[in-house]
């Protein structure tokens, strides 16, 4: 798979990876190897910018939402020192305002997580003004709505009773919601 990915990855193959989710992202950063990227990860803002001033990548995977501030700054450090990089936005806090402003500073294509190596390798590699094909497995509606509520939880600093206000919800209900794991 690697071979008939690398003409279309050219010859420089760098792709800086910048997730705080360490796990989530040492997995990816294996999964694009094998696909013929040279990876490199930051968990941080911080360690992103340097990383990007440093040595531009061709290619890039940041998260929104990290925990010293917000992508959006490694994506304009990366149209500073190379214009031509190619990156994809990758977040579990997907909303339109912050796809247009990813997409207005530089970003490729946005993408919601769960997101695999492939969703993200056909992000980067996409090409001309065609729109891209949908996930092959994409989230149950049970999953959007545990997500949506993940996210109103997390926004809300883990208070119960304030999230349930703001989604117009009972507490109890919230509550047994919250103590489910989440829908496939």
């Amino acid at each position: 798979m690697a071979e008939e990915l690398g003409a279309d990855l050219g010859a420089d193959r760098s792709l800086l990876l910048v997730d705080d989710d360490e796990p989530f992202v040492k997995r990816l950063a294996k999964a694009m190897e094998k696909r013929g990227f040279q990876p490199d990860t930051a968990q941080s803002v911080a360690e992103g910018r340097a990383k990007a001033l440093a040595h531009p990548p061709a290619y890039a995977v940041v998260d929104l939402r990290l925990e010293d501030g917000n992508g959006l700054e490694v994506i304009e450090a990366l149209r500073e020192k190379r214009p031509d990089c190619r990156i994809v936005v990758l977040t579990g806090y997907g909303a339109i305002a912050t796809a247009v402003a990813a997409v207005k500073i530089g970003a490729v294509d946005y993408l919601s997580k769960p997101a695999d190596a492939n969703d993200v390798t056909n992000a980067l590699l996409a090409r001309g003004e065609s729109l891209p094909l949908p996930p092959e497995n994409p989230m149950s509606a049970d999953r959007v709505r545990w997500e949506h509520i993940q996210r109103v939880y997390e926004m809300c600093d883990r208070n119960v009773s304030e999230t349930a206000r703001r989604l117009s919800m009972h507490r109890r209900t919230l509550q047994r919601i919250l103590a489910k794991r989440s829908p496939k």
